[in-house]
């Protein structure tokens, strides 16, 4: 059984953490397999969304520290020095896609699989799953992304409260916070993910595409630089088949039918 599943069906690709028995922890391996995905995912055309999820019930319980206890896994042996150059790791690559992600949190996030969440775009969560920023009780930081999103999302002083305590969070909590875009019966996270991702694909793929990066790019630029980088971005927009798409679509009071050009 892979531990990491890709499908890919009506411009969604659906990548599955698929270690149940394991509380879907994250292996040394699964890191490359994760970062290949989203590669994958990223540079078809086909593909317009990526929703990520988990089978079981969690859906990422953190790191496998079992696997790291027995000497073979994360942050043992060499793996320090050799993960020194951080860009094709998970979170980085999470970051750098141009494609929306959406997170259907199946069942409760834990440490590294709580920043694996954050670093997407859209998180629907199961009513009854939960968020546990446990990384000081473990003697460590979140090291993957969680000290820069948190801050961002909520504002310093809760994420300081979250970070500093690890408090385990439940759903109604996170949903309050807004850490997570909605919550649903557990049972539902997926269609409900699912839904979102086909409504999101309905729209023009370079649009959507280009609005990500320059949300990106905006979270570090001044707003006369990012207002100039959006009127370049804009440029290559007007030119594309689905801008008369749009606007032919608009006029004729008829859906719109995209074709990424």
């Amino acid at each position: 059984m892979a531990a990491l599943e890709y499908t890919a069906h009506d411009h969604v690709a659906t990548i599955t953490l698929n270690r149940p028995e394991r509380l879907n922890t994250i292996s040394r391996a699964m890191l490359d397999e994760l970062c290949a995905a989203l590669t994958r995912a990223n540079e078809d055309p086909e593909v317009r969304v990526v929703v990520l999820t988990g089978t079981g019930r969690a859906f990422c319980a953190g790191l496998d520290l079992n696997e790291a206890a027995s000497g073979t896994g994360i942050g043992t042996g060499s793996s320090f020095a050799a993960t020194l150059d951080l860009r094709n790791t998970p979170p980085t690559v999470l970051h750098e896609i141009d494609k929306p992600v959406i997170c259907a949190l199946n069942g409760s996030a834990a440490g590294y699989g709580m920043d694996l969440a954050l670093g997407c775009d859209i998180r629907i969560m199961a009513e009854d799953a939960k968020l546990a920023p446990a990384f000081v009780k473990r003697g460590v930081v979140p090291e993957s992304g969680g000290t820069w999103f948190l801050p961002r999302m909520i504002g310093w002083a809760k994420a300081s409260e979250i970070i500093f305590t690890g408090r385990t969070l439940s759903a109604a909590e996170c949903l309050a916070e807004g850490l997570v875009n909605r919550t649903v019966p557990s049972a539902q996270v997926q269609a409900e993910a699912m839904h979102m991702a086909a409504e999101i694909a309905a729209n023009a793929p370079l649009a959507v595409t280009s609005a990500k990066r320059m949300m990106r790019m905006g979270l570090e630029e001044s707003f006369p630089t990012h207002v100039q980088h959006v009127y370049l971005q804009l440029l290559p927009l007007f030119a594309s088949e689905d801008f008369q798409e749009g606007i032919k679509s608009f006029l004729e009071k008829r859906p719109a039918q995209f074709s990424g050009r």
